[in-house]
């Protein structure tokens, strides 16, 4: 991920900012301008989007939806893992995160009604594309 020509893939995936982005994503003049320019970028061709409010908000018209989900114990462990952290930590911080996203008024972190619930708790990354990869094959057949 490039910002102004500065790769800042690694940072805009500590904690700090993931802490920061679920407290700015409750503000509803936040979300509303984020939401914008998402479905802007997303209007045309195929894409792949990620985020806890994709499939209910930002495009709750897209052909294939996907829910991801993993039990909170694996998500942290996965979590502290990647960033080299107290697992104790990342666990609190992350339920923290999701109550709040959960609860927040505006764009709630819920499945879309017509959303495809993928558990990955007990599956490698090349299962959960497979899987993925399998429901945008049978999509586009149904079109």
């Amino acid at each position: 991920m490039l910002l102004d020509g500065r790769d800042v893939t690694e940072a805009i995936r500590s904690p700090a900012v993931a802490e920061a982005a679920s407290r700015v994503s409750a503000d509803l003049g936040v979300r509303l301008a984020l939401v914008r320019k998402q479905q802007a970028l997303l209007r045309e061709g195929d894409w792949v989007a990620e985020g806890r409010d994709i499939g209910t908000v930002v495009c709750p018209d897209a052909e294939v939806k996907v829910f991801l989900t993993a039990s909170p114990e694996v998500r942290a462990r996965r979590r502290a893992e990647e960033l080299g952290a107290d697992y104790e930590q990342v666990l609190a911080e992350q339920t923290e995160r999701d109550e709040r996203d959960e609860r927040r008024a505006h764009s709630p972190l819920v499945a879309a009604n017509d959303a495809v619930p993928v558990d990955t708790s007990d599956l490698d990354l090349e299962a959960v594309v497979e899987q993925i990869e399998t429901l945008v094959v049978e999509a586009r057949e149904l079109r």
